[in-house]
């Protein structure tokens, strides 16, 4: 390597950097257990970096170059990118402000003065609570025009009962669940460990699937673990459960997208705005941020005249006579 612990450089060939940054992918996967979707955006964003390294005049044969001259020269083409989306940039200033850390302890640093440009944040698409009751006990199990109805349905509810990822949901095993408690033990981002609640009604629906369904999809896979299988008698994939909830959303009578993350934010929502503690949502959706949990505080414009009616002393009669009697 370029530099041992205890000194301080940004001196470093091509070479060198590469091994660093196989380095860095294992300590991403293997001390901070990140997923596999954001170790790839790393290694892209880093491969890209490598890829920019190579065809300028920093790289080999030249054998030593700065490291610092080659992240701000990289940096620079990228945040004036006209084609790249604010997101993708943040991700990937991101991506190299965490290697500056990882270096900066074999003594190898470099500077990056740029600052994320402000993104966006789009409300995210949510069901209303008659629509999700329509989906689930209005349609059919002939209107849903599915093979296994009596699976797709259970996966609908557990998914808005307890505002479990899609991931999360096709990851669980039939020991994970506690009927008595009504409690599932599941592995989120990071592989990180959380239990999550469900009710009477994803109950229900769960047991009648593994009594009337499972049995016969695993006919050919008698020692499968996972909860939900596909029609092979293996675990069911992410890819599936999309395609389950396009089947639902064919019977929704207006344009709104309908995917695992529309069920997350549908619970998250719902649970807000009829008095749950923020923090409480936050535990149950897996969160580790608070700032996360918190775009699901927006309050609609039929919410917001509601609460006027109820509370404003103009608006409310009542209030205001009692107010005059104090």
């Amino acid at each position: 390597m370029a530099q041992k612990k205890g000194g301080k450089n940004s001196s470093i060939t091509l070479s060198e950097f590469r091994d660093y940054v196989i380095d860095f992918l294992a300590h991403l996967e293997l001390q901070r257990n990140l997923s596999l979707h954001t170790l790839r955006a790393y290694q892209s964003d880093l491969t890209q970096l490598e890829e920019f390294w190579q065809n300028t005049n920093e790289a080999e044969p030249r054998p030593v170059t700065s490291l610092d001259r080659v992240v701000r020269k990289f940096a620079t083409s990228i945040f004036y990118h006209k084609k790249l989306s604010n997101a993708s940039l943040a991700r990937k200033l991101s991506t190299l402000r965490t290697l500056q850390t990882f270096l900066a302890r074999d003594g190898i640093e470099f500077e990056l003065d740029f600052q994320a440009p402000k993104i966006k944040r789009r409300l995210p698409t949510v069901l209303s609570i008659d629509e999700i009751n329509h989906l689930l006990d209005i349609v059919t199990d002939e209107e849903l025009a599915s093979p296994f109805p009596t699976r797709d349905k259970a996966i609908f509810e557990l998914l808005y009962a307890t505002g479990m990822r899609c991931s999360e949901l096709t990851n669980i095993k039939i020991n994970d669940v506690n009927f008595s408690e009504k409690t599932i033990r599941i592995w989120g981002k990071g592989r990180r460990e959380r239990i999550v609640l469900f009710g009477e009604r994803a109950q229900s629906r769960l047991k009648n699937y593994l009594e009337q369904k499972r049995p016969k999809l695993c006919i050919a896979t008698p020692n499968e673990q996972h909860l939900f299988l596909n029609y092979t008698g293996t675990k069911i994939t992410s890819r599936s459960v999309q395609r389950i909830l396009a089947r639902f959303r064919q019977q929704l009578k207006i344009d709104k997208n309908l995917t695992p993350h529309t069920l997350r934010h549908s619970f998250a929502t719902h649970l807000l705005s009829r008095g749950a503690d923020l923090r409480s949502v936050q535990e149950l959706l897996g969160h580790r941020s608070l700032a996360a949990t918190e775009i699901y505080t927006h309050v609609t414009p039929s919410d917001m005249a509601k609460l006027f009616e109820k509370i404003h002393p103009l608006s409310n009669p009542k209030l205001s006579e009692s107010e005059d009697q104090t």
